[in-house]
């Protein structure tokens, strides 16, 4: 077997003891006698499974009570319109901040449902830094304040909240998810496409407070209602079981063989740190974000040739080292490190880009 190194920005590598244990239980889960892929969501083995797995996502991130687990489909993008058919039903106003592709779709697509404001934007320096919030212009009613914790495309994270005093705040962490702790108390929602640091594409988790519960607009499709899921458990229909399955293997990887989230903050800043310290020291690749807000998941970086950039990504990708390739939107490089990426990936990564650069310098 001969496993490359994927620095895909998502779907992403999922650990290797996660892979070995899902092949193992393929076709006979715990003695069952079948795969969990082909059992009934309605049996009482599943219910465990699925019951397990939301157990230990509040054990690792340390959910609050008044919080509720779901487990849904659609993408993160489906919650582009979720969040404010459910949230934005009082002032009907709604502040963003616009960091990158996702915050501005969650934005555009709230702004069909009522008044969507942008608070502050970094689209004026492709979205290579965190802006400088000003509370004096938030929207003092607002229903919820909206913000995306990590930019996948773009390389930056937001390393310090914004105080929205009694306003809910709100953040896609589907790129950051997992990767370190995070006060789940500081945010009203947390939502996540789970394809990056949790599991296979085709799971989003919504992580929501309690009061926010029970408030969509009349428009609201059944399927799109908070309340739908939160009273049947996640099971209204038939949820994504496998990605279900497969986000609880990785949850017990995070627990048992990392040991929790803060080992978690500390391999993964170990990883950044390797690798932003090569692009500072190089004379031929550089990093494109403001060193401040720099993400610890995504890293992006150029040469400053549009030809020595693609002769790179396949010179790596004919190394092992595939899906270097940078956004469309962006160019250049990008390495997502996300959980699952060990430390001898960066470690060798690196080695291969000083290589290059010696040769081609």
């Amino acid at each position: 077997m001969n496993r490359v190194y994927n620095f895909s920005a998502g779907p992403s590598m999922l650990p290797e003891s996660v892979l070995r244990r899902a092949a193992g239980e393929m076709l006979d889960y715990n003695g069952c006698g079948q795969s969990v892929m082909e059992m009934s969501h309605r049996s009482k083995v599943y219910q465990g499974i699925i019951d397990s797995a939301e157990s230990l996502l509040r054990e690792v991130m340390g959910i609050p009570q008044n919080y509720k687990v779901l487990f849904l489909q659609g993408g993160a993008s489906s919650q582009f319109a979720m969040i404010p058919m459910n949230l934005m039903t009082k002032s009907g106003k709604a502040d963003f901040v616009l960091t990158g592709q996702w915050a501005t779709k969650a934005y555009q697509e709230a702004a069909r449902y009522g008044e969507a404001h942008v608070v502050a934007s970094s689209k004026d320096k492709t979205f290579s830094y965190i802006p400088e919030l000003d509370p004096a212009s938030f929207t003092k009613d607002a229903d919820y304040f909206h913000i995306c914790l990590n930019n996948t495309i773009y390389g930056t994270r937001f390393t310090e909240l914004p105080d929205t005093g009694d306003v809910p705040l709100v953040a896609d962490i589907s790129s950051c998810i997992l990767s370190e702790p995070i006060d789940v108390s500081r945010f009203a929602l947390l939502y996540a496409g789970a394809q990056k640091n949790m599991a296979p594409a085709g799971l989003t988790v919504v992580i929501i407070r309690e009061d926010l519960i029970g408030h969509a607009m009349d428009i609201t499709p059944t399927m799109f209602n908070y309340q739908t899921h939160a009273d049947n458990g996640s099971m209204y229909n038939t949820p994504p079981c496998y990605n279900i399955y497969m986000a609880g293997l990785v949850l017990e990887w995070i627990r048992d063989e990392i040991g929790g989230l803060e080992k978690m903050k500390e391999i993964n800043e170990k990883k950044a740190a390797m690798l932003y310290s090569f692009l500072d020291n190089s004379k031929l690749f550089s990093g494109t974000v403001v060193p401040k807000d720099r993400s610890l998941m995504n890293i992006p970086f150029v040469t400053g040739s549009e030809e020595l950039d693609a002769k790179f990504v396949k010179a790596a990708s004919d190394a092992g080292f595939v899906n270097l390739k940078g956004h469309r939107s962006v160019g250049g490089m990008r390495a997502s490190i996300y959980n699952a990426m060990p430390v001898e990936g960066v470690e060798k990564l690196v080695a291969f880009m000083a290589d290059f650069e010696k040769e081609n310098g």
